[in-house]
């Protein structure tokens, strides 16, 4: 006789709940296990895997450790209102950005948390405004960027306050600098990985998508795609793997996890013509719904492992040596612990000076190329070829490279 094919009895499915119920308590000690030790590779391996950290008391333990946040760090450096260490930004000069800054504020909380009163909203809008001045202040070589209040809200709804200004801080300068720089040029870099990643594990869709510029994928990796998923719980959860992978080796898995994003709409994009880019570009602009994070993650960090970052083309040629993508990187002691804000700042100006050296050389080169004049070309060819020579050996001085400007357009009317 054949036999009927049944639903799952109450049996079994208090079974199986209570064997993913061990499962997650399992989880749980394995996590706080490896917070208590400060053990980056097994924190990494636990955030990657499916379902992250699990919750947010969780979260507040392996965050601060993941962002190289020393383990006194949030005794000694943040104060009761949790926005800076000190009371002391509040008289600091005032950042050049902020104006901006409320702008966005303004526009903050807009998907979550739910069920919120005015009064709450306007409180957790303070707080907000106030965790990003207070760094900006502190920082204020930093340029601010719209989508930046984005990651701040992230930080602020999860973690404890004393918590939100040290690690807001660490992410600016060790995971996100290259985009509160004065220029776009080094997020635009980072975006030049994509199509890198797509000839190397998918040749076929590269073509198709090959008269489309990344832009695409701006607002998703600038704001580490804050500003993009709309739920609270699959940011903070998405948040676990962006802070676990650039733990290390480093913040590149944004890169990825977007190129992952790009072949989890292949159908839809073979659906559209590759003579058609601003189809195309809408189409990628936004994320897919519904979104599955843990796919998408599984398959960046399998595109990682594949096609490392040394093997992209753009990533030799086009992200400079100071960019977070390669200084980010722990050197010894564990995720960062030991790279401090000076260390930050320091990254932040070679790469401002080499940015400058960049515009300058391409003015120069302009110049050259209006005035071909024998004379000329070889004043300008010894002129390079010194300044090129020196930065070889290192970061030029500042009062260097701002002069090249000076020289170029002095040797301009010297020759005219």
């Amino acid at each position: 006789m054949e036999e009927s094919t049944k639903s799952p009895s109450l049996d079994e499915k208090a079974a199986k709940h209570k064997y993913a119920t061990h499962a997650i308590d399992e989880k749980k000690k394995a996590i706080l296990e490896a917070c208590s030790q400060r053990d980056l590779d097994a924190l990494r391996a636990l955030a990657l895997s499916p379902g992250g950290f699990l919750a947010d008391s969780i979260r507040q333990q392996a965050w601060p450790i993941l962002l190289g946040l020393p383990s006194e760090h949030a005794k000694t450096e943040s104060g009761a209102n949790g926005t800076a260490s000190t009371s002391t930004w509040e008289s600091l000069p005032r950042h050049r950005d902020e104006d901006q800054v409320q702008l966005d504020v303004n526009r903050a909380f807009i998907y979550y948390p739910e069920h919120q009163t005015d009064a709450q909203l306007a409180h957790a809008k303070t707080l907000l405004s106030s965790l990003i001045v207070s760094v900006l202040r502190t920082h204020p070589y930093l340029c601010y960027f719209q989508g930046y209040h984005d990651i701040a809200q992230v930080l602020l709804l999860t973690l404890p306050p004393k918590l939100h200004q040290p690690s807001l801080t660490h992410l600016s300068l060790f995971h996100i600098r290259d985009f509160m720089l004065p220029s776009l040029g080094p997020a635009i870099a980072q975006l030049r990985l994509i199509p890198d990643i797509l000839r190397l594990a998918d040749p076929p869709l590269w073509r198709h998508l090959s008269g489309t510029e990344p832009f695409f994928a701006l607002s998703g990796t600038l704001t580490m795609y804050a500003h993009d998923v709309t739920t609270q719980g699959e940011i903070a959860r998405l948040f676990d793997a962006l802070l676990a992978a650039a733990a290390t080796p480093g913040p590149v898995f944004s890169v990825y996890l977007f190129a992952a994003i790009v072949r989890a709409r292949r159908a839809e994009l073979f659906d559209t013509p590759p003579d058609e880019p601003e189809m195309l570009h809408s189409i990628l602009s936004k994320l897919p719904v519904p979104l599955d994070l843990e796919g998408l993650i599984a398959q960046a960090v399998r595109l990682q492992a594949e096609f490392p970052p040394e093997r992209l083309p753009a990533w030799r040629k086009g992200v400079s040596r100071w960019s977070v993508l390669k200084t980010g990187r722990p050197r010894g002691g564990g995720g960062g612990e030991g790279l401090v804000a000076e260390q930050g700042r320091v990254w932040f100006e070679r790469q401002v000076r080499e940015l400058r050296w960049q515009e300058a050389k391409g003015r120069a080169g302009k110049w050259v190329w209006r005035h071909r004049r024998p004379a000329g070309m070889v004043g300008v060819a010894v002129l390079v070829g010194v300044l090129a020579v020196l930065l070889r050996r290192g970061p030029l001085p500042g009062p260097v490279v701002s002069g090249l400007g000076w020289v170029s357009g002095w040797l301009a009317r010297w020759w005219r």
